[in-house]
């Protein structure tokens, strides 16, 4: 469906902190373009859109998806993750370059973004791997693989375990200007861990992730940061130790930022009863202690962004057991439901909060020109009903993986309508007529 010449949306609640804009206001989108911003606008041969008792947000950017392409199409593929990615009110996501083949190269760079161009329902970014093959052995042409449209580079998946080569990818980075997103694990520590080293794992005789393997990495990073001027970004922060290790390298000025999934603000260790494995991810569920950690890291902006992690498997992968499933979750569908609901109505941390985390910070991340509704900007647009509550089912998503930690809970709040450079997408939850098919 074509963006229409004039959307006029009126009535709601505004919030675009990157305008520092919290406020009853109505929003005129022209030609794809916020075209005015304010309260009782007008506007002659526009469509009307009613936003009454609805929150507007510009449209949220995911930093950490697994869209599984090229290579992996059973567990996602860029259609469905785009599908999946609209309806939790996202409009630009960061693909992972650990598919098979490994996006290591500028030719499948361009592969990731022709593909995305021609489902064409929200803004795809590739990542390029940081390594070939992801093996830590020899570093890709970061260079080429910017040209060819890498948003940043990463081998999330795989830690890089040598010093002198995540020094190298340093150096580059501050080059090309783009972060080195760093998952962070010391595997001589998390070795054949299932699940965090603690009271759960004890109980249900796993072997553990120490704290530590975390930490560790996170300190050597924020030392060979310092040192080079990179730009380093910390992925799926989990640890309260990791959140004092960055609160005080941004102290010294160190160029870090770092994000935080749904799932380890949400969960503890103690979600763990069973052998469940729709709750193994890496890094794991960790303490209370932890989980309280990083809200207020969220709260305070020690942490910078919110980004789901999201990663599909098939559901025969997932019922091979804890010990021999692999690690991972899917997100994108609930990630704003289960934090309106877990964090914001209970009082924990703010909406403006929660909106900047998803809009502005991910966007000056990556240095992109999106993240607000600001005049002349383009027009991704998200609307939220806060008080719509829903129960999350089995089968029920669009990602093809419903490998859910959610599965049950009664959520409240939830994403009404998406606009995406001015075309509406989903409306009133549905996805438009030629939209998503």
């Amino acid at each position: 469906m074509k963006a229409p010449a004039r959307l006029l949306i009126k009535g709601g609640h505004l919030i675009d902190p990157a305008q520092n804009l919290d406020e009853p206001a109505d929003l005129l989108i022209e030609n794809g373009r916020v075209a005015r911003v304010g309260r009782n606008l007008k506007a002659e041969q526009a469509e009307i859109l009613d936003a009454k008792g609805k929150v507007i947000t510009p449209g949220f950017i995911d930093l950490h998806v697994h869209l599984r392409t090229p290579g992996q199409e059973h567990k996602e593929t860029i259609l469905s993750g785009s599908r999946a990615a609209v309806r939790g009110g996202f409009t630009t996501v960061c693909a992972m370059a650990n598919t098979d083949p490994v996006v290591d190269s500028a030719t499948l760079v361009e592969y990731v973004k022709s593909e995305s161009a021609k489902v064409g329902l929200i803004h795809i970014l590739p990542y390029g791997a940081v390594t070939v093959g992801l093996k830590g052995e020899t570093l890709t042409e970061m260079g080429e693989l910017q040209q060819a449209g890498a948003a940043g580079f990463s081998d999330d998946g795989m830690p890089i375990a040598s010093a002198g080569m995540m020094r190298r990818a340093l150096e580059y980075s501050r080059m090309t200007r783009l972060p080195v997103i760093d998952h962070c694990e010391e595997k001589s520590l998390s070795a054949h861990g299932v699940v965090h080293e603690g009271l759960t794992a004890t109980r249900l005789g796993l072997a553990g992730i120490p704290t530590e393997a975390e930490t560790v990495m996170i300190a050597r990073d924020l030392l060979l940061a310092e040192a080079t001027g990179g730009r380093l970004h910390i992925a799926h922060l989990s640890t309260a130790a990791g959140v004092e290790l960055i609160r005080a390298a941004k102290k010294r000025g160190v160029s870090v930022t770092t994000e935080v999934t749904p799932h380890h603000l949400s969960l503890s260790e103690e979600a763990l009863s069973t052998y469940d494995a729709r709750f193994k991810m890496n890094p794991p569920l960790r303490s209370q202690k932890d989980l309280e950690a990083l809200r207020e890291g969220l709260k305070d902006g020690t942490i910078d962004a919110v980004a789901t992690d999201h990663a599909p498997h098939s559901l025969a992968e997932k019922e091979a057991g804890l010990v021999r499933a692999p690690f991972g979750v899917v997100g994108l569908e609930t990630a704003v439901a289960v934090l309106l609901t877990e964090l914001v109505h209970r009082g924990s941390l703010k909406l403006f909060t929660l909106v900047e985390a998803l809009t502005r910070r991910p966007a000056k991340i990556l240095g992109l020109d999106r993240g607000t509704l600001a005049v002349g900007a383009a027009a991704d647009v998200t609307l939220l009903d806060l008080g719509a509550e829903w129960v999350v089912e089995a089968g029920s998503f669009l990602s093809k993986g419903n490998n859910t930690p959610f599965l049950g809970w009664r959520l409240k709040g939830r994403v009404s309508d998406v606009m995406v450079g001015g075309r509406p997408v989903l409306r009133d939850g549905q996805f438009m007529n030629g939209e998503g098919a």
